[in-house]
């Protein structure tokens, strides 16, 4: 006989979902239980991570942290180490990506904030960076780290005042944070105050210190001020107290410039070479078989000199060619690679050497970004037997400044510079060039050139006529000083100043003078003896503690005791100037 089931109740019901329950939870129990493993294997890699970083590989520490994120992907801190790894091989947008990530896990780490702060500041988006910064503050009212990135960010972006204001704020709110001393001064000074940042970075280094940047940029302040010796005490100070490598490396190049402009050279170009150091934030790869060469003889030899830098020290790094020329003597060869626009001017002064030109490139690999220059005309059969950038030979021939020559080391096309001269008589007086300042002048390189309304004296001297060398989009500024002074600087038409270099250098060398702030025109006039007159806005290290280039022949500095005071030092430029007409 069957028996009937019973009918379900309540409490069978409840009795199954109890079952059901108690399931889930077992089942979440062995989810944590998954996830604390996981976690666990997640956590050594990112302490041996963590201790890789320390020892300085940051390669491999950024691969035990992407070991971590593997090992758990909910591992917030994995992530922003692996984004910390990844800024600092110059992977930058795959390193806002993993901040990001990290953010996400973690909206509650301020730090993170800041990470990603810099990480978009180096990628120019400065109003996200800046948000970025201000958030920060506002969930770490306590913190000088954000203050100073806002108040440094807004200075890059223009907004002067307002940085003042928000670094001048947070030191009222936090007088003793050193880093927020330093960063009002590096604002004054970055934006040609450098006399008004010298307090600041005193008592950033009074209240700690042992704070090595704050005496670095005090040498920068002094070096800006034309006070070299005591850039030079400033930045030993920083050197005794440095500890990050990258700082040091910072600190070594710039007490260098600052040796070679007190006219130092035996020990300011030996010095120098740390710019040649891998981990020197404008180091260039340059993908040459062949090895350095070190300043042994190279008689009978083929020796590579690759230019470097801007295009003005690729020509003033040159005068050493003659030296270089003679040391490999008639046996051996000399290569030269400089930039395309340079290839005729080389070519005429070294009829017997190489000349040709580099190819720069960006590679991007597991180590980071890395700047390459390639030079194809020195490959396979043809390459050298060593090489050296240009400025490396330096420290063989010019331990002195007795050592210079003063000779012309460049020449243009004889033609082309009796074709100037014959166009030129057709204007009246002293025919003199003038370049007042470089093509770049964005953001904090402004403050080395003096804006056009500057020159209104030496505009309106008597007797003479100007001839414009200004490269780039020169006509608003012309048009101005037709406007304010009722002078007309002539153009030379059918000159291409920005890219016929060769047929700029012989129009400079058909002038009676050239004018020039330290621009690359200025260096080319330089370089095949035109008299030039720079006008400097402090004392250069390239006039390696004189008066003049001594690179060149024929050349005079201006410049003002105060950084950047026009107004002192213009009068005795339109004195002189006039005097030169006089003659």
């Amino acid at each position: 006989m069957a028996r009937a089931l019973p009918q379900p109740t309540l409490d069978s019901l409840a009795g199954v979902d109890a079952r059901l329950q108690a399931i889930d939870k077992l089942e979440e129990l062995v989810n944590e239980v998954v996830r604390e493993k996981a976690r666990h294997r997640s956590n050594i890699a990112l302490k041996r991570a963590i201790k890789t970083w320390r020892k300085g590989d940051i390669v491999k520490a950024g691969q035990w942290a992407l070991k971590a994120t593997e090992a758990d992907a909910e591992n917030s801190k994995a992530f922003h180490v692996l984004a910390m790894a990844l800024e600092r091989m110059g992977h930058l947008h795959k390193a806002l990506i993993t901040y990001e990530r990290a953010f996400e896990l973690d909206p509650e780490d301020p730090e993170l904030l800041i990470n990603l702060g810099l990480t978009a500041w180096n990628l120019k988006l400065t109003e996200g960076a800046a948000k970025m910064f201000q958030l920060y503050i506002a969930s770490c009212p306590d913190s000088p780290l954000g203050y100073n990135n806002l108040g440094s960010i807004q200075s890059d972006m223009g907004q002067i005042d307002v940085a003042i204001e928000t670094l001048r704020a947070a030191l009222y709110r936090m007088p003793q944070e050193a880093i927020l001393w330093n960063s009002l001064a590096t604002v004054l000074a970055e934006n040609g105050r450098a006399d008004e940042s010298l307090i600041f970075y005193e008592e950033a280094a009074r209240i700690a210190p042992d704070f090595a940047r704050a005496y670095h940029n005090l040498g920068y302040a002094y070096q800006h001020l034309s006070q070299m010796d005591k850039a030079l005490i400033a930045y030993d100070k920083a050197l005794e107290r440095v500890v990050d490598p990258a700082e040091r490396i910072e600190t070594r190049h710039s007490r260098s410039i600052c040796l070679i402009g007190l006219g130092k050279l035996e020990e300011g170009f030996r010095e120098y070479e740390i710019r040649n150091n891998e981990r020197f934030r404008c180091y260039f790869h340059h993908i040459i078989d062949a090895p350095r060469w070190h300043g042994e003889d190279v008689r009978g030899k083929k020796l590579l000199l690759v230019g470097e830098q801007g295009l003005g020290d690729e020509i003033m790094f040159s005068n050493i060619l003659p030296d270089a020329q003679a040391a490999v003597g008639d046996e051996g060869k000399l290569q030269i690679c400089v930039d395309p626009r340079l290839i005729p001017l080389y070519q005429r002064a070294y009829p017997k050497a190489e000349v040709g030109s580099y190819d720069d490139r960006t590679l991007i690999d597991d180590n980071g970004n890395k700047a390459l220059r390639l030079i194809p005309f020195v490959s396979g059969k043809n390459k050298p037997d060593v090489w050296a950038p240009m400025g490396s030979a330096l420290q063989y021939y010019r331990k002195s400044v007795a050592d210079f020559p003063h000779q012309p080391f460049l020449v243009p096309d004889p033609v082309r510079v009796a074709a100037y001269k014959e166009k030129l008589k057709a204007l009246p007086g002293k025919k003199v060039g003038i370049c007042w300042r470089s093509m770049l002048i964005a953001g904090k390189r402004a403050k080395y050139f003096s804006p056009i309304d500057a020159w209104g004296a030496i505009l309106q001297t008597p007797g003479i006529t100007f001839v414009n060398l200004q490269y780039g989009d020169s006509a608003p500024d012309i048009a101005r000083a037709k406007e304010k002074f009722g002078v007309q600087i002539h153009t030379v038409e059918g000159l291409d100043l920005k890219d016929d270099i060769d047929g700029t250098a012989a129009l400079t060398l058909a002038l009676d003078l050239v004018l020039s702030a330290p621009t690359a025109a200025a260096h080319t006039a330089s370089s095949v003896g035109a008299k030039v007159w720079y006008l400097s806005v402090g004392l250069g290290w390239p006039q390696l503690g004189t008066g003049e280039y001594p690179w060149y022949p024929d050349t005079r500095v201006f410049w003002p005791e105060k950084f950047g005071d026009w107004d002192a030092v213009m009068p005795r430029f339109s004195a002189e100037l006039a005097a030169f007409v006089a003659q």
